[in-house]
This record gives C-alpha cells, sequence and structure tokens, in this order.
C-alpha cells in the first residue's frame, strides 16, 4: 500500500535571471542562457560559491519554516523544514542521496526515482547551466506562449538525470518556472518576486503545484545570504538518532501473533496505552488511524496532505501525533500518524481497520514475518544473529519501501517488496507498456484486481513462468499487469510490485538497517499460486456481497452478473453467514469447470444464476 510522501514538500530551488530583452526569433540555448546570466548579475555569479536561505512554508492548510544550504560549486545541497507537527530533511552531498523522517529516522534513497531527481536538484542549485564545467547536460529551446506571455522554453537534460523544462520570459529573461515529470506527476515550480542580493537577482517566491492547488506549496523567503563557510558535514547523511524505543523488561524481541486475511497482516497494537487495535501492518507504509480513532484517543489532527496510492484519484489526509506505539513488548515514542479514513478498505477488507503501521517499525527493529506460524518477531538490531536457511536478498530504499534487483522471466527490473499489497506480482503500466507485456502473455482484463488510497485498482491478468528476486527464484506466480495511468502504479521507474500472494510463501526477514531480507521457503512455497476463477470484483456491502465489476467475456459475464448486483448467497450459504475472504476463496480455489449457484438482488429483485469457474491466470 503506498503512502502520502514529505520529500514533495521543499521545492527551494535557486532560479535565477532578470532583465528587459528581445528577440525576434528564437535563440539558442547559449544565447538565452548568455543573456539571462548577463541579466541576473553578469560576472557577479562566478563569486557565488555557497548559499544559505530561510522561507516561511505553507501547504494544504500547514504551516511552517524552512531552511537551505547549497554548496554551487559542487552541487550539494540539504533542505531541513517544519510543518505543523512534523519535521524532516532531504539531501545530497554529491554522491548520497538521503531523507530524514519526522522522528529522525534516516535512510539512503537509493531506488526509484531518487538519483534522477536529485541529479535534476543538484544542476539547478549550481546553476551548472551557466557554468558547464559544474556538470554537463544537453539543452535544446522552443517558444512558447501562456495568456498574454512569450517563453523561451529550455529543455535541459543533465547527465545522469532526466529532462526538465526552464520558462524564461522572453521578455524580461527572468526565469518564470521550472517543469519536472517526476515519478507519479508532473510538477511546475512558479518563481517571482525577484530582488537583488549581493549584485545578483533571486526569486523571493515559489509556488510549487501538480495541478491540483488545493495542495499547491508556498515558500517566502525571508534571508538569503551569500558566500557563508559550509562544512561538508553540512551537506552529510546525519547519524542516526538515539533510541526512542525500547522492550519491556529489559527484553531484546518480542513475538507477536497476527491475522493473515487477503494476504494483509493485521496486528493487534496499543496506542497512548489504549486498545488493543486492528492494524494493517505494511513494510512501506506510513503511521496510519481513522478519524475515529484520531477521535476516542483525543488527538489533535492539522492539515489536509495530499495522500495517493494505486487507485486514480488522491486524498485529504491530516497529521496528528501519539505519544506511544506498542507492538507486543515493543513501544515506540512519539509518532506522528496520518488522518485518514479507511470506510473503502472495510468494505474491501470485510472487516474493521483502525488504521496501519509499517515502516516506522521496520526502520527501528529486525523483524520477521514468520508467515508460517503468523507470528511477527521483533529484535533489537544489536541482538539479531539470524540462523536460519533463507537467502540473503539486498535491497535499496524506493522512499519507505524496500527495493530489489530482479526480473520476472527474463525481464530485468527494480521490485518493491510490500506486505500491504494483496497481490503476488503487480507489474507497473509503463514497464508493461515498454515491453508489450500484455499481447505477450495474451492476458485477460482490464478488470479490477485491487484497491487501495485513491480507489480500485484495474489490471490484466496473466501469469508468469519465474520471477527472480536477487537469488530467489518463484516459478508460476499470477501476474497482474497493470491499466492504471494515475497513482502508485503508473511510476516509470518501478518494474512491479511483490506482495503477500509471494511473500506468503516464506517466512521473510527485514532488516533495515543492514538493507537486506532473509527469503526462507515454507509450507506455502510448494502450493501453486491461484487467482479468481469467477472473473469478477465484489466488496462488502449491506445485505451481501456488492459486485463492483465484471471482466468482460469472463465466467460472471457470461453468467449474467453485472456491476451494481448484490450476491446474497453463495451454493445456499447466505452472504451473511461467510465472511469476505472466505467467498473469495472459495471461488479461488474450487477447480474450474465447477459450477457455482449464486443467488442475486438487483432492483429489489432476486435470481438464481450459475457461475461456471474457469482458470483467468
Amino acid at each position: 500500500m503506498r503512502t502520502p510522501s514529505t520529500t514533495l514538500l521543499l521545492a527551494l530551488l535557486t532560479a535565477l535571471g532578470s532583465a528587459p530583452a528581445g528577440a525576434d526569433t528564437a535563440p539558442s540555448p547559449a544565447e538565452v542562457l548568455a543573456k539571462a546570466k548577463a541579466a541576473a548579475g553578469g560576472d557577479a555569479w562566478n563569486d557565488v560559491r555557497t548559499m544559505h536561505q530561510k522561507a516561511k512554508l505553507a501547504t494544504s492548510g500547514l504551516e511552517g519554516v524552512a531552511e537551505s544550504y547549497v554548496d554551487l560549486a559542487r552541487g550539494r545541497y540539504v533542505d531541513r523544514y517544519t510543518l505543523g507537527p512534523v519535521s524532516g530533511a532531504d539531501g545530497y552531498d554529491g554522491k548520497t542521496v538521503w531523507s530524514m523522517d519526522s522522528s529522525k529516522q534516516v535512510r539512503e534513497e537509493s531506488g526509484g526515482e531518487a538519483r534522477l531527481a536529485a541529479v535534476d536538484e543538484a544542476y539547478r542549485r549550481s546553476v551548472a547551466y551557466w557554468f558547464p564545467e559544474r556538470a554537463r547536460a544537453g539543452m535544446a529551446v522552443r517558444t512558447e506562449r501562456d495568456a498574454d506571455r512569450s517563453f523561451f522554453v529550455l529543455t535541459v537534460t543533465p547527465d545522469g538525470g532526466r529532462p526538465f523544462d526552464m520558462w524564461i520570459d522572453a521578455s524580461t529573461y527572468l526565469v518564470d518556472r521550472f517543469v519536472e515529470k517526476m515519478a507519479l506527476e508532473t510538477r511546475t515550480t512558479f518563481l517571482s518576486d525577484y530582488r537583488a542580493v549581493g549584485g545578483v537577482r533571486l526569486p523571493y517566491r515559489s509556488r510549487s503545484t501538480n495541478g491540483e492547488a488545493k495542495y499547491d506549496q508556498f515558500l517566502e523567503f525571508a534571508e538569503i545570504a551569500l558566500n557563508p563557510p559550509l562544512a561538508d558535514a553540512v551537506f552529510a547523511m546525519p547519524a542516526p538518532p538515539p533510541p526512542d524505543f525500547a522492550f519491556a523488561n529489559g527484553k531484546t524481541s518480542t513475538t507477536v501473533p497476527f491475522s493473515l486475511v487477503n494476504n494483509h497482516i493485521y496486528l493487534q497494537v496499543k496506542l497512548n496505552g489504549q486498545g488493543p487495535f486492528r492494524l494493517l501492518c505494511d513494510t512501506g507504509g506510513a503511521n496510519i488511524v481513522t478519524p475515529d480513532l484520531a477521535k476516542k484517543l483525543g488527538l489533535r489532527t492539522e492539515g489536509a496532505l495530499q495522500g495517493r496510492g494505486v487507485g486514480d484519484q488522491s486524498e485529504d489526509v491530516g497529521l496528528a501525533r501519539v505519544d506511544t506505539v506498542a507492538v507486543g513488548d515493543a513501544v515506540v515514542r512519539d509518532q506522528v500518524f496520518a488522518v485518514y479514513p479507511m470506510a473503502q478498505f472495510e468494505a474491501v477488507e470485510g472487516l474493521s481497520i483502525d488504521g496501519l503501521i509499517g515502516y516506522e517499525v521496520f526502520k527501528r527493529f529486525v523483524v520477521e514475518v514468520n508467515y508460517g506460524s503468523s507470528r511477527l518477531v521483533l529484535t533489537l538490531p544489536s541482538a539479531f544473529r539470524y540462523q536460519g536457511k533463507g537467502v540473503v536478498v539486498p535491497f535499496q530504499f524506493n522512499s519507505h519501501i524496500p527495493q530489489v534487483d530482479g526480473s520476472i522471466d527474463g525481464i530485468p527490473g527494480k521490485f518493491d517488496i510490500d506486505t500491504g499489497s494483496r497481490s503476488s506480482v503487480d507489474l507497473l503500466g509503463p514497464f508493461a507498456a515498454q515491453h508489450g507485456l500484455v499481447k505477450k502473455y495474451g492476458a485477460a482484463g482490464p478488470m479490477v484486481t485491487g484497491w487501495g488510497v485513491g480507489g480500485p485498482a484495474r489490471s490484466y491478468v496473466t501469469r508468469a513462468r519465474e520471477l527472480r528476486l536477487g537469488q530467489v527464484v518463484v516459478r508460476d506466480p499470477v501476474l497482474l499487469l497493470s491499466a492504471q495511468d494515475k497513482g502508485a502504479f503508473s511510476d516509470p521507474y518501478v518494474a512491479g510490485n511483490v506482495g503477500g500472494g509471494v511473500l506468503r510463501r516464506f517466512n521473510v526477514t527485514f532488516d533495515y538497517g543492514q538493507k537486506r531480507l532473509y527469503m526462507e521457503p515454507n509450507a506455502d512455497d510448494r502450493r501453486p499460486d491461484t487467482f479468481d476463477r469467477s472473473g469478477m470484483w465484489f466488496n462488502a456491502g449491506e445485505g451481501g456481497f456488492a459486485v463492483v465489476d465484471v471482466l468482460a467475456g469472463g465466467p460472471a459475464d457470461a453468467a449474467g452478473l453485472r456491476a451494481g448486483d448484490r450476491i446474497v448467497a453463495l451454493d445456499g450459504v447466505k452472504a451473511s453467514q461467510m465472511s469476505l475472504s472466505e467467498a473469495r476463496a472459495l471461488l479461488r480455489t474450487r477447480k474450474p469447470g465447477t459450477r457455482v449457484r449464486l443467488l442475486v438482488e438487483a432492483a429489489g429483485k432476486r435470481r438464481e444464476v450459475v457461475l461456471v469457474l474457469k482458470e483467468l491466470a
């Protein structure tokens, strides 16, 4: 399950240029940049080596402050911010990309788009478009009009980075905006209120947007200092913070049972000494509580940040602080939680859900997820010694999520490891399209195959011969080829997402400190991977199971089922007498050719249909 990120909160770009000029025809990139540099201070820029900025920060109903340090000569930067109840930092020291969250947990960002984004940011911060000896880039220029204004638009592709557009006003040569296509969105940063600082001109205001105005991020600079002395330590990844966690009674580990429902892990967790509450356990997930639980705990909720997941839509997410989080005998203190309604997940899962935990727990402990015995073991990293027979799989961080190098039927790619996903393997839309996989596999679909933040996710259904995760080989996994063009599964920098359908074949130990997994096969590894054989998706609903989607030409379609129908009985058993997961398992595990009698209601009328199960993957 993908969750909100704070990495977009700071677009502290050092943008430049200003002076009236004009041109009848589009000049070359070099000519545009030469005029912009001359207008913005010319040779005065040759003496600018470092910069320190302080600003007010506002977004999504939250206010705070931001501070940045930039080494223009070497392309290094660090941003620090406080925004309502959250704080954090992001940095790049010329080699390592890193981030720090509100509880000062630090990680190296080496997966996904992190390095591409950092290289682009370093290029802009170092004004390398004026000083090509600092970093090389390919460039092209075109002219554009926006409303009643004309612009020269430079498309810049730094070596080791990705293309971004730099819009320069054709009449003033002010840099008006930067536009960069990121993993999940196109982000535009508008610049304004240029002022003179030490012989050069800099923007004192910026607005960063992904096109949804209510989530725009505003910076208003209060101070900009040129050439302050900056030590190397300013840009280095910070050391780990003092422990904010402990075990009761001097223990070094704790074991807690979990429930596995729809391939999802559910834990009993105490918050602020109350509970326990049922929380979904997601390797890369942020802390989440529902509004009802936040009210019960007396939490103060602030802001309405943008939350995204696998669905098309984004959702408003508030923030609150929780003093203690207790998982068995392990207690973590002073945690920021997103406050997010999970009623839609309750319908999808068929049980009540109070929230979610994941990354913040996995980051602090070595966590064994023993699918074979349905237990979770949390161990102090200093006390951990792996003694099993599992295969070691190195990983990188893609934001909060472990990401491993692997392949699907010989096609190499990067795969996120996600206990918050019910699927076996989801291949993301851009990866599937790049390799023509829908046609290659003759996949069925598209149809609804999952649900997350932002609503349902649609995919094509098939089966692969082999998934490799490092040296681990998984045979014949069910494969979902995402049809999403928005949300987490539209990320072009990730090949696939490996979920509970594969992970449950193993007892998996997550060591976030050493960035490695231990994957030891259990009894489920010998069982065939199965997929729904009905060709429909249904959720829990009042008086039965609500049919949400039907695969065109599939078994449910042939039986006459339609979206909006309500299933009130399966083979004579009332829907009220079985759980949603039991109903789904029935249609997933019975053999192809099995005839299942369904009592269906629509528009107040009931009818009986016969569903003939068929292998779809």
